[in-house]
């Protein structure tokens, strides 16, 4: 089972929806957080620790994490999709990007 995390801003729209498309795999386990301090689901530590596969939304995201996460990244692969915030929540459009851009990866 490979733990992969999604991550972007507020864990609102684009990670909560990679998660829900991915939660079904069976070789999946997978989570969502975001990166600001009043996401719905802040990252913390822990669950950066837990992933063994992560994968941000921007490139910005990608700096913020390894600023604020720097030891707790070490020997993990950090993707990023390069999804602007343009979508919402299950949007066929997202759903379509994610499904062609994660695999690849995982």
């Amino acid at each position: 089972m490979r733990r992969v995390l999604f991550v972007c801003s507020q864990n609102k729209l684009r990670s909560p929806t990679a998660e829900q498309v991915f939660a079904g795999r069976g070789d999946l386990e997978v989570a969502s957080a975001g990166l600001n301090h009043d996401a719905e689901q802040p990252l913390g530590a822990e669950l950066v620790e837990w992933a063994q596969l992560i994968f941000v939304m921007e490139k910005a995201q990608r700096n913020k994490l390894q600023h604020k996460f720097k030891a707790q990244l070490r020997g993990k692969r950090v993707v990023c999709l390069d999804i602007p915030d343009d979508y919402e929540y299950m949007a066929p459009a997202l759903v379509q990007l994610l499904l062609a851009r994660v695999p690849k990866h995982l």
